[in-house]
């Protein structure tokens, strides 16, 4: 690391704010540290890959620079060894086509007799040896080995040339949606960079046009099967797991029809191709999905093999958050740098990705499909398989056996799953099945049946987690007809994320939302000593004139009565309810374009909006009626289309586009903190000129799984502090176990304040009002975990702030703002 005075080159596109500077310095100082370095870095501004005017360079630069560090002593030795490798393939190439000319020759003599057409769905031989992953196994030697020199599947490649081509760290990029991955390709292909090609190398003046010449990153998106395939036999199947399982099963010496598509000697050369076009043009997913197509080529399979000599991976959270799916792709994370954005949720996305369910009338499901191939294909099953097969029922038999665990502990679940996995089981079951249950005039296309199998196999898979960090729970649903679920839940991320936190050189936790960070060092990284965290709060870019950020605290200041408590007690009070919608309709005659509300819940919303569309006592038109006659109003629903509302409603503010049509009024979005609306979508300019959040969003503490998650915070805080000091007071111990517990649950809520409140004002010119609404946001407590810049903006007593106070200082903003 250089002096703390030296200037960094960060190829900047543009000439970046003062906290943009600084939150890259901060960034750059983190990865040049390296050694398990973690970082958790908050930017109000956009922060790694989600603003125009964004840090994708730094990443890059780290990169390069480490590459001109050591690449000079290598160059020449890789240029002769990659020669050598060139010389093998066309060996090898020569030899492949003597063996198909011979192979031809031979295929005309011989008859091929015809199959059982069941055979497909019959387990293979469990005693044969097989050393390959499960989605390679049965393809030719030779193919093998071409596959496993070029990173495909998780074979063994020669280390020689695995030298050859890992040559740089690699930056591993995740970010929660593929929308938001698309974004950030768009930054990378932003920046201009100098050729990492040391000017040593190449003498004169040669040297000198090296180093003219612009080389830009070499980027690689990874996603799953189901984005990437290109088969129709294969991409019509509805879940994942059966996706993954067909491919797998298209790929097997036996199948019938064979997956044109996998990578294999016949079509290394469009395999290269897909490769080089890759690391030349910056593709993002879709580019990676059309460029196979058009190359008859697998990109699931093709990408991996781009995967070496790749400077900068994009992929989604559970491909990098989860152990297996990295193992699956190939991904090594030893001595590269992983970077999170949005990572606000980081804590929930590692519970979400290890999370199963599972419900009884599947499980009876599960048992019927297995008597069914059991009954067809049981005389025909060889050796281990008969015992494996028959190893599941014992599991299912009965759910209160399920419950109890009674007879699963002489099981060993990870033999079994990895069995199932292997051998296709699940897939197998389910295909064959769905078979049986077709029309005999529909049986030349099966469909595929519900994946209760499947679903069967993630729950067995969620038992193999550390049972201390787990917990399973029950629920009777309700219906025509009612069922059981179990539901496994992941309580403590530490252990799951400790993979990538000790593998990798550096993490950076970024976003634009970070607050409160307490719950990152306490709940994810609670074996790292402090020096091993770096942490930035960064201010934001506007300056103070353009934020007017304002608690209201009641209806009239100083008046108990009509105090604003959005708590699980009060919120149903209908004058205050009233009070709320007579607040939201004033604010609607002051404030223009825009104004989005977050309410607590989707149940909440509904509750509310019901209340307002009734006349109220002394009212003749219901407030509901009022509101649309001042602006456009929209309200999100759960599970409707997001951008159908986003398109009303931005037009109810921008305008349709035609000279004729009428003046827009302005629109008031009603939306739910949580929701669609409150996650990666941004109400920039005259979208949203006011945000206001209704109450505090605390989750439900009656629920059996948060009076889980504080059990266990307030069980690993008191056992941690009993361990550190032994002779430490118990009661004191137990009161500070609680307290933490009590904070977890804070922590949550104003998480997602704080991400509904970063919706708005998106960069240096834009301006808008804040309103928190609920006398709890003028306590120091809650006040001390809003965003810094918040804190800094907010106006008035927070507690004595009455409707009249708000309207004033309203007026007075955005009359200020008029003509800017």
């Amino acid at each position: 690391m250089g002096p703390p005075d030296e200037v960094i080159d960060f190829h900047h596109p543009y000439t970046p704010y003062d906290v943009q500077t600084q939150f890259m310095t901060e960034a750059y100082k983190v990865l040049q540290t390296g050694n398990g370095q973690i970082g958790i870095l908050e930017s109000p501004t956009g922060t790694v890959g989600v603003d125009l005017e964004d840090e994708p360079d730094w990443i890059i630069e780290q990169t390069l620079q480490r590459k001109r560090d050591d690449i000079s002593k290598k160059w020449k030795q890789r240029e002769q060894r990659l020669e050598q490798i060139r010389l093998k393939e066309k060996a090898r190439a020569a030899r492949s086509a003597k063996r198909r000319r011979i192979d031809d020759g031979n295929q005309k003599k011989v008859l091929k007799n015809p199959e059982d057409e069941e055979a497909e769905w019959l387990l293979d031989d469990a005693d044969e040896p097989t050393s390959q992953s499960d989605a390679l196994s049965g393809l030719g030697k030779e193919t093998l080995e071409i596959l496993s020199r070029y990173g495909l599947g998780g074979l063994k490649r020669d280390k020689e040339d695995e030298e050859i081509l890992e040559d740089g760290v690699k930056i591993f990029y995740t970010s929660r949606t593929h929308s938001q991955l698309s974004q950030f390709v768009a930054e990378l292909r932003r920046p201009s960079f100098p050729s990492s090609m040391p000017s040593s190398l190449v003498s004169g003046e040669h040297g000198a046009a090296v180093q003219a010449i612009q080389e830009p990153v070499k980027h690689l998106p990874l996603s799953s099967r189901q984005k990437l395939c290109i088969n129709p036999a294969v991409s019509r199947l509805k879940t994942q797991s059966a996706i993954n399982d067909r491919c797998a099963e298209l790929q097997q010496p036996k199948s019938k029809n064979k997956c044109p598509y996998v990578p294999k000697e016949e079509n290394l050369n469009k395999t290269h191709q897909f490769r080089d076009t890759a690391h030349a043009t910056l593709p993002d997913i879709e580019d990676l999905f059309h460029l196979g197509k058009s190359l008859e080529v697998c990109p699931y399979y093709a990408s991996r093999t781009a995967i070496a000599g790749t400077e900068i991976i994009t992929l989604p959270y559970p491909l990098l958050l989860q152990k297996t799916a990295r193992e699956a792709l190939g991904i090594k994370l030893e001595g590269n740098i992983v970077i999170v954005d949005e990572a606000h949720n980081i804590m929930d996305a590692v519970a979400n990705v290890y999370a199963s369910e599972i419900r009884l009338g599947e499980l009876k499901r599960a048992r019927l499909m297995l008597g069914v191939y059991v009954k067809r294909f049981g005389k025909k099953l060889k050796g281990e398989n008969r015992v494996m097969v028959g190893q599941p029922e014992q599991g299912i038999v009965d759910a209160k056996e399920l419950l109890r665990s009674k007879g699963i502990d002489q099981i060993n679940l990870f033999k079994l799953i990895q069995y199932i996995q292997t051998s296709k089981l699940a897939y197998k079951i389910e295909s064959y099945v769905a078979y049986v249950e077709e029309d005999d005039s529909n049986k030349a296309a099966p469909r595929s049946s519900t994946p209760v199998l499947h679903t069967f196999v993630s729950f067995l898979v969620s038992l193999t987690n550390l049972s201390s960090e787990g917990r399973i729970f029950y629920q009777k649903l309700p219906g025509a007809a009612p069922d059981i679920q179990l539901s496994y839940l992941l309580l403590s991320p530490t252990h799951a994320f400790s993979s990538i936190a000790t593998s990798a050189r550096a993490v950076i936790l970024a976003g634009g939302t970070m607050s409160p960070f307490d719950d990152y060092r306490a709940h994810l990284f609670p074996y790292l000593p402090e020096p091993k965290l770096t942490t930035l709060r960064c201010g934001h870019v506007i300056p103070p004139s353009n934020l007017c950020v304002r608690t209201l605290a009641a209806s009239r200041a100083g008046d108990p009565n009509s105090t604003f408590e959005f708590s699980f007690q009060r919120r149903s009070d209908k004058a205050m309810v009233n009070q709320l919608g007579l607040a939201i309709l004033n604010m609607c005659a002051v404030v223009p374009d825009g104004i989005v509300v977050f309410f607590p819940s989707y149940g909440y919303l509904d509750e509310v909006v019901a209340a307002w569309e009734t006349t109220a006592a002394g009212e003749s038109t219901p407030i509901w009626t009022r509101m649309q006659q001042r602006k456009a109003v929209f309200k999100e629903s759960k599970g409707a289309s997001s951008e159908e509302v986003l398109a009303l409603y931005s037009e109810a503010i921008l305008g349709d586009g035609t000279s004729d049509a009428p003046k827009p009024r302005g629109a008031l979005l009603l939306s739910v903190v949580g929701g669609k609306m409150s996650e990666g979508i941004n109400f920039s300019d005259r979208l949203g000129r006011a945000v206001m959040v209704v109450g505090l969003p605390y989750p439900n503490m009656h629920s059996p799984e948060w009076k889980a998650k504080t059990e266990y915070v307030e069980m690993t805080v008191l056992k941690r502090a009993l361990e550190a000091e032994p002779g430490v007071d118990r009661a004191k111990a137990q009161a500070a176990a609680k307290q933490a517990a009590r904070d977890f649950y804070e922590n949550a809520c104003m998480r997602a304040v704080n991400q509904s409140i970063g919706r708005a004002i998106r960069h240096r010119g834009d301006y808008a009002a804040i309103i928190l609404c609920d006398r709890r946001y003028g306590t120091e407590r809650i006040k001390g975990k809003l965003p810094g810049w918040i804190q800094g903006g907010i106006q008035g007593d927070g507690q004595e702030s009455g409707l009249p106070q708000l309207m004033g200082a309203l007026s007075g903003f955005f009359r200020g703002k008029r003509g800017t």
